[in-house]
This record gives structure tokens, C-alpha cells and sequence, in this order.
């Protein structure tokens, strides 16, 4: 990584505790990625924002605060992050991947928590984020009830904005969610001093659009037997879609699979079992569950997750004339993401049951990090359907240690073996 120390100096991180955490990310990210063998070409730039992934786009966020922009920090595929384009602020997603932030969290909340949530609170509260220490202004969203509180304790480090999400999806839901977005709409306003209008509400529509159309075009090549990208490869993809730059991201996806294009004529069935991991998020650096699969005779082929399809699934129309119009489109797009906060949620089984048959899947493992309630007692229904529909899947609850490492292992070679 290039010397930012300056740069985390001013934005009062705890520069000795950052560097324990860039002592040990180099040799992690090494022995899961780069130990690959015939990786594509195109994943050198995505191999080097991991290497400057504290420094290089935290400075581009430094360099448009100065110019006067505002950066609006997200945990969530809910955010409508077209309206924060609209208004020339920039969305970047939020540090919760790793188990060096957990310890700092459990200071601050109770030991049987969500880990990804003890790890947001505790890169904040340890300074050893550069994205936290860079944002104006957080926006939170009621998807889990450890969220909510969790706001309220980083409320008292950077202002939060709180995005009510229905828990259904009935008429009245939908206009109560349209009501959030104006709310949001004018928070936005308020914090950038800029209006939000229809022709740069467009324009933020078609960014947001476009980052959906490169990840959609990246996944339709994972329907391909072999795929001609490892499934390690593609989360880490869709994970530096959170923060990266929107044209550059685009721009370098379209790149890779141009690339992709070309290697998927040379490429051999080696009769790998193709997995679909579905469950909850995998923030970076959380590569664990793939880097395991990936090292048995198996490739993870598409993941049902907010890390997955649901962040790109759907675009957003732009037809309309009005302000009222595209909040309509964003309110139709974003309900349409089938998370287990809703009750009921038969739309998450139905994807689940069509991502199958597009990606030829041989089983599914079920993805939850401990004490998510809301995806571990979602696991009975889905399960079900699964084994009505003959298909195979096996649940894995874990955490971001390493310590149950080995158990998964064996557990999926027994899965594996029995698909």
C-alpha cells in the first residue's frame, strides 16, 4: 500500500491498531486469491484496490470533500444509493468483514450479537476504518433489530439517518416506503446543499443501473460449465462494488468479461459440483466459506445474498416526468429485493428455486452468521421447499474466526460426496 499516513493521520484513525490490521490483511488476501492457478487477467485491478484498499479511494473521498462534496456511508442494498448520486454526494459501503473489529464491538454490545454488526461498530469505535472516518453522514435502515440499536450507539460518533423499512409488502408498505425515500430525498438535500431533480435523479439511476448491468453480465458468465471465473473471484467482485468508483468499476468488469468471453471457449468441464451459497451478506474481507468450498472439488457459481443478486437484480426504470414518478420506480425496485426481514417471504424461495435451474446448480448451502434470527429461522421454509423440489442443501452457521474452519470443511465433503 502507497504511504497515506498524512492522509489517516487528519482523519484521526488509530494509526498503531491500523497497522496491525495492514500487517495481516496482505498474507490473507495471498493465500485465498492470489494462490489460484490460471486467474484471468482482469483480476489485477481488483487485486490491486484490495492492496491500496485503505489508502487509494479513501484520498478520492478526501479529494471530493474538499472540493465541497459530501460521503454518505451505507450497510445495506436498501439505501437507494441513486438518490445520493443525485445530489453529487458519493455512497461508499461501511467496515464489517473482519474479526479484528469484533473485540472493540463486544466492548460496546453483547458478545452474542451478529458479528458483522460487532465488527461496523467496532471499526468505528477502534478508528481503524478510513471509510467511517470519512463519511458526513451514515444511513441506517431497520432490516434487524441489532441494526436499530446499533444506530444509536453510532449515532454518538457521526450522524446517522435512519431509513424505516416495512416489514411487508402490501399496498400501504409500498406508500410508506415512498415516503422514506422523500424523507431521505430531503435529508440529502439538506446535507449537500444540492436539489434533487428529475434530470439528475435520472442520471443517479443510470449509475446505479450500470454497476447492475457489469455485475448481471459478470454473473450470466458464471452459467457457463466450467464457469470461466472461481466463485472467490466474484464475491470479491461484488464486494469492491460497495465502495469502488461507479465508471471505473463498470468499466473494469466490462473488461474482465470481455476476457471472460474469450476463455469460456478454451475451458474443460472438470466435473466440479457447482454450489449456490445463499444466506446473509459476506462484507469484506469475509472470503471463508468460498475459499473453503473452492479448495474441494466444487466452485461457487452464484450467490443468493445482498452481497450477490440481490444488490443487482432489477433495474430501476427512468420513465416518468416527474420527482414523484422515479420514487415510484425506486420504491417498485427496491421492495422487489426479497430479504428475510419481510414477513411473509415466499419471493426469496421462488429466486432461490430459478437460480438453480439458470446456473445449473448441484446444491445449496445456507450461508447464516451466528445470531442472525431473522435467516436462521428462515432456514425451516427454505429448507422445505429445497427438499420438496429434490434439491439438496445443507445450513452453515458461522462466524468471521477461523477456529470452526476445519469442521465446515469436513461437513461440506460430506455434503459434496452426498450430492
Amino acid at each position: 500500500m502507497g504511504d497515506y499516513r498524512e492522509l489517516w493521520k487528519n482523519l484521526n484513525m488509530d494509526l498503531e491498531k491500523h497497522d496491525q490490521l495492514c500487517a495481516v490483511l496482505p498474507d490473507m488476501y495471498g493465500s485465498v486469491y492470489l494462490t489460484q492457478e490460471n486467474r484471468p487477467e482482469g483480476m489485477n485491478y481488483f487485486n490491486f484496490v484490495v492492496s491500496e484498499v485503505h489508502g487509494l479511494r479513501p484520498a478520492e473521498l478526501n479529494e471530493h470533500k474538499q472540493k465541497g462534496g459530501k460521503v454518505l456511508g451505507t450497510f445495506c442494498v436498501f439505501v437507494p444509493d441513486e438518490v445520493i448520486f443525485a445530489a453529487n454526494a458519493i455512497p461508499v459501503g461501511l467496515c464489517a468483514g473482519s474479526q479484528f473489529w469484533v473485540e472493540d464491538g463486544e466492548k460496546h454490545l453483547p458478545r452474542n450479537m451478529c458479528p458483522l454488526i460487532k465488527a461496523a461498530v467496532g471499526a468505528k469505535v477502534s478508528g481503524t476504518c478510513p471509510y467511517f472516518q470519512s463519511v458526513d453522514m451514515i444511513v441506517g435502515e431497520t432490516t434487524c433489530d441489532g441494526k436499530k440499536k446499533a444506530w444509536e450507539i453510532l449515532d454518538e460518533y457521526v450522524p446517522v439517518h435512519v431509513m424505516d423499512l416495512p416489514q411487508m409488502k402490501r399496498t400501504k408498505d409500498y406508500n410508506m416506503w415512498m415516503e422514506e425515500i422523500k424523507l431521505f430525498i430531503e435529508k440529502v438535500e439538506e446535507l449537500t446543499g444540492n436539489k434533487v431533480t428529475v434530470e439528475n435523479l435520472k442520471k443517479g439511476i443510470e449509475i446505479a443501473n450500470s454497476k447492475r448491468r457489469a455485475l448481471k453480465r459478470l454473473y450470466d458468465f458464471r452459467k457457463m460449465t466450467p464457469s470461466p471465473i472461481s466463485g472467490k473471484d466474484a464475491l470479491l467482485i461484488s464486494q469492491i462494488a460497495f465502495y469502488d468508483d461507479p465508471a471505473r468499476f463498470v468499466q473494469k468488469v466490462n473488461e474482465l468479461c470481455d476476457e471472460l468471453e474469450e476463455r469460456a471457449k478454451s475451458l474443460k468441464s472438470e466435473g466440479k459440483k457447482r454450489i449456490m451459497i445463499t444466506g446473509t451478506p459476506m462484507a469484506l474481507p469475509n472470503w471463508k466459506l468460498h475459499d473453503i468450498i473452492e479448495n474441494l472439488p466444487a466452485e461457487v457459481v452464484v450467490e443468493e445474498t445482498c452481497t450477490g443478486t440481490r444488490y443487482f437484480e432489477n433495474e430501476v426504470s427512468t420513465e416518468g416526468e416527474t420527482i414523484e414518478d422515479l420514487i415510484k420506480n425506486l420504491a417498485d425496485r427496491y421492495l422487489n429485493i426479497n430479504c428475510a426481514c419481510f414477513t411473509p417471504n415466499t419471493g426469496r424461495i421462488d429466486d432461490i428455486k430459478r437460480y438453480v435451474e439458470e446456473y445449473k446448480v448441484d446444491g445449496v448451502i445456507y450461508s447464516n452468521l451466528s445470531f442472525c434470527h431473522s435467516y436462521s429461522i428462515e432456514y425451516r421454509n427454505v429448507e422445505k421447499a429445497l427438499k420438496e423440489a429434490g434439491i439438496p442443501i445443507m445450513n452453515i452457521e458461522t462466524d468471521y474466526s477461523t477456529e470452526d474452519a476445519g469442521q465446515i470443511k469436513t461437513r461440506v465433503e460430506a455434503f459434496l460426496e452426498m450430492i
